[in-house]
This record gives structure tokens, sequence and C-alpha cells, in this order.
């Protein structure tokens, strides 16, 4: 036990949100404990039961409270808060001081930095050349009218090119639009409501700026605290993935890209400048006017998590993946129809059973296009050779 007073943040910790990753090591089993927004590279390895005790670190017990109420010693809780402090994943001066000097990185830089693509440029392969060989190997959807949106995967590239490729083979040698939106799923993110960046992005072809004009009229209305939680991009993998497609077949145009929420999840009371996706697209539909131009619009969603992975007991068998499409072109079905209320209703009375990450930014995007109709392209699941997990995902034109 240290005689040193401890800082009041780690004598009463209070724990960030973390992702557990399972890992093994001299044949034990183990949990590192990961910053979602990665201002930290490094993880903390804790044995699996310390995860029961971390669920007592929200800030309203002392650590020797948590020391009784488990029986443990206090020096290992002590050790325990200070290694979780270092890397910032307790609330307080350390984890503040992470987020400030990583937002003066990326306003020195001025682009987010665009980890989720980097493997595009590993082992000196040409990006651009990936990208072509996807869209080769894709068929023209040969669509009926000009597509003004789309819905496409945010899944990793292994995975994920096929549907990439196919929503925007439609896209490539179009005409150049005056920017583009990029809607995405906040996963691990500190923000409750949707969440904005005024940062462009960069990937291995090169950097994209925002659309300073768009994103200046929003932050006019809501105030910065749109932009409060915009780290959140950082470690964010749903709008990035998108930025090489755009620049590949789009070319340098400027990005507005935003987090937007599970329309479903039940507002923080205390959060009282959370702002929500209906309201955030009445007012970037309203700034996109007011500047002009042409806008082309990304809904950037998987569709079904299912199997061992996302907490279901059994393994995904030939019946379940028949079950799972099932429900997905049922769900689909309603979107494809152009009517919010209706799609969002059937997910609702659903309780969706399989988990659609992206319900929010798929409703925004029929809000912010208005499209005349819509044509689904291509439908895929991604499955594991053991069956521990289940990703389905659509590409999905909006003309």
């Amino acid at each position: 036990m240290t005689t040193t007073p401890l800082p009041d943040h780690i004598h009463r910790p209070h724990l960030r949100p973390i992702q557990p990753i399972p890992v093994q090591k001299d044949g034990r089993n183990f949990v590192a404990l990961r910053d979602p927004q990665q201002l930290q590279p490094q993880t903390i390895v804790v044995p699996p039961n310390t995860l029961q005790v971390l669920q007592s670190f929200r800030g309203e017990l002392t650590l020797e409270q948590i020391a009784d109420r488990f029986r443990t010693e206090l020096a290992h809780l002590v050790a325990l808060a200070q290694g979780l402090d270092q890397l910032g994943l307790l609330w307080g001066p350390t984890l503040e001081k992470l987020e400030a000097d990583a937002l003066k990185r990326i306003e020195a830089e001025g682009v987010l930095p665009g980890h989720a693509t980097a493997p595009l440029a590993q082992k000196g392969v040409d990006a651009a050349q990936t990208l072509a060989s996807y869209l080769d190997q894709t068929e023209d959807p040969e669509l009926d009218g000009v597509c003004r949106g789309i819905v496409a995967p945010h899944l990793d590239y292994v995975r994920g090119w096929p549907n990439y490729a196919a929503a925007y083979h439609g896209v490539r040698g179009g005409p150049k639009p005056d920017r583009v939106v990029i809607l995405g799923t906040n996963h691990f993110g500190m923000g409750e409501g949707v969440v904005m960046t005024e940062f462009g992005f960069r990937s291995p072809l090169g950097r994209s700026p925002a659309d300073a004009a768009i994103v200046e009229s929003v932050v006019g209305q809501f105030g910065r605290r749109i932009l409060r939680d915009q780290l959140d991009f950082v470690a964010e993998h749903s709008v990035d993935l998108h930025v090489p497609w755009v620049q590949h077949c789009l070319g340098t145009v400027p990005i507005v890209a935003a987090l937007i929420p599970d329309p479903f999840s039940p507002p923080d009371p205390e959060d009282n400048d959370r702002v929500n996706g209906p309201e955030f697209i009445d007012v970037l539909r309203r700034a996109i006017q007011d500047a002009g131009g042409t806008s082309f619009v990304i809904s950037s969603a998987d569709l079904s998590h299912v199997g061992p992975q996302f907490g279901e007991p059994r393994p995904v068998d030939d019946q379940r993946r028949f079950d799972v499409e099932r429900h997905d072109r049922d769900m689909m079905g309603k979107y494809l129809a152009g009517e919010i209320e209706e799609f969002l209703e059937a997910m609702q009375w659903n309780r969706n059973p399989t988990r659609w990450c992206s319900i929010g930014n798929m409703a925004a995007a029929l809000q912010l296009v208005a499209p005349e109709s819509l044509e689904l392209i291509d439908y895929r699941q991604a499955v594991d050779e053991k069956g521990q997990c289940l990703v389905s995902s659509a590409a999905i034109a909006l003309m």
C-alpha cells in the first residue's frame, strides 16, 4: 500500500469505455484492454476475472471500498488504477492531456491519420491499382438513372471489397460532385449524438480536404458541441475506409463527414447537448442548399452481425445464414421502398435481432438524398471458416 496520497481520479477511479480483446499467453487466457480512440497504442493485459472488478470503477467507490468488496489487496488495485491511468483509460487529467496532444497533432496536419486504409499501401502494392483491380473484377450495374448516393459497407477490404466495388462501379467516371458526404457509425467513440469533424482525411492515395464552408455553416447552427468528440474519427473506420474509393473514383473532392447514432439508443439524461440524426440532416441539407453545387452521399453501413463473436451461443451454420439473409432482405425491402418511417418502424418492431449497426446513417442518407428510386446492386455475407462470425453487407444505389 502506498503512503503517498493518490490523485482523486485514481483514488476514486472512473473507467472510460474500453475495448476488451481476448488474448492468450503461455496457454493462459487474458484480456487486453484497448483504448477505442487509440490515443495510446499500448494496451494493458489483465486476467479475465479482473473485468468483474473493473465494473466497480465507476467513479463512485474508492479503491479501499473496492478492495473490501472483492477481498483483494489494495496495492494490486492501486497498481491497476495507475496502469489504466497511464494509458488514458480513466477519466481524468491524463486522458485530457492525451486528447489535447492528439488534437494538436491533427490540427498541425490538417487531416485525420487514416489508420484503417493503411493496408492498401502495404508491401509495396500500389493502392490505386488494387482498387482498379477490384473494380475490373466487378460487373457494371448499368444503373437506370444518375446515382446521387450509395449504401456500401465498412468491412475490411479483404472481406468487403466485392460490395465496395459493386457500389462504386456506377460512380467511376461519372460527373465530379462539389462535395462528398460520408455518413458513418460511431462504433467505439465517446460521442452519444451526431459527431462531425472539421478535418480532412488522409489515405494511401493522398489527402482530401474537409468542406470548410459546409462545416462552418453547420457549426454556426449547433455550435462547437457537434465537433466536441471529433477525436472519435481517429480510430473510427466507417468513414475512413471510403476515402480511397472516393479519391479513386471521383478525385480529390471536399468531404463532409459525420457519425450518426443509432436512432433507437436511449438518450443520456445528463447530455443535453446531444444532436440527433434527423435534426442534423435538416441543418446539413439547408447548408448544402445555401452553398449550391452537387453532393454525393455515402451511407457507410454493414448489416447483420451474428455468431459467437457477437455473443450468440452457436456457430453460424447454413440454416443461420439462410435465416439472416431472409431477415436482411425483408428489412432491405422496407429500405428500398424509400420510406424512412416504415424502415425505422420495422427495425424497431423487430428489435434489430441480427444487430444491424448502421440504421441511423442509412435513414439519414434517405433523408438527405430524397431519392426518386433505389436499386439493390449486390448482397453478401462474410463468414469465417469456423462460423464464429457472420457480417452481411449490401451495395445500394440512391438515384
